[in-house]
């Protein structure tokens, strides 16, 4: 019997980076560095077992981080969230076998950039108004989907919660129970499409120990980070991911 792990140096090259990205992404900033995970995987896999690979390393990671944040979340902003993040999540499992990952990694990453530009461009003032609710129910239904997909969530709700202003904490801790919510919730269908395989699991396991690393030294950031450079590192986070979900989508051959 073949030994199912996956033993190929420079798949562990980008996955130990990717996973120590991620875990910082629990503390916040998944809006940006969070989502780049699945992208520097799926330079050695497909992005299919780069997400399914990531499922044990997200259960872990989102019981750390909520351990850590759990009191400091929005519970009136979550109940709103995660409802709305189901639904994409169920979308996103119902289509599945029929999107190319590549094209929905593509639109993600136009989607980040110009956000990016409109807040370069047209910064929010000190009394502008939050965003509708409307436009925050697209947001976090296009996060759940995007986040079954490829993991790659952060950058629509983000787009959405950035504009109120959250302190960091707040802004972390209500990140953490959402996707803790929207993670668990992969986890039947994932199985159901035949992902959850012995390779992928064994390969996932030999990484788990990267992530409270990551979860770590992101957790100290949210708590020790003045709001004026945590935004600016969301921001960095978020221009490299949408640059990188472009170049998969649509330039990479």
């Amino acid at each position: 019997m073949s030994f199912p792990l996956i033993t190929d140096p420079f798949f562990y090259a980008v996955a130990i980076p990717a996973v120590l990205l991620l875990g910082l992404s629990k503390s916040g900033f998944g809006a940006g560095f969070g989502s780049l995970a699945v992208p520097l995987m799926a330079m050695a896999v497909t992005v299919p077992q780069a997400a399914a690979m990531l499922m044990p390393v997200l259960l872990l990671m989102d019981l750390l981080s909520l351990s850590a944040f759990w009191k400091d979340f929005d519970r009136k902003l979550v109940r709103f969230l995660i409802p709305l993040g189901l639904l994409g999540t169920g979308i996103g499992a119902a289509s599945f076998k029929l999107l190319d990952a590549r094209l929905v990694a593509g639109i993600v990453g136009i989607f980040t950039l110009a956000f990016l530009a409109q807040r370069l461009l047209f910064p929010p003032k000190p009394d502008s108004a939050h965003p509708p609710k409307w436009i925050g129910a697209v947001l976090t239904a296009m996060s759940g989907f995007t986040s079954f997909i490829a993991h790659t969530g952060g950058p629509p709700v983000s787009a959405y919660l950035i504009p109120m202003r959250l302190p960091p904490l707040v802004f972390a801790s209500s990140m953490a129970v959402f996707f803790t919510v929207l993670n668990l919730s992969k986890w039947i269908p994932y199985a159901w499409l035949g992902l959850l395989d012995v390779r992928n699991m064994a390969t996932s396991l030999a990484l788990l120990p990267f992530a409270p690393i990551g979860v770590w030294a992101g957790v100290k950031l949210a708590h020790r980070i003045k709001p004026l450079l945590f935004y600016r590192l969301i921001y960095t986070g978020m221009l490299l991911t949408g640059v990188k979900l472009v170049w998969d989508g649509f330039l990479a051959r």
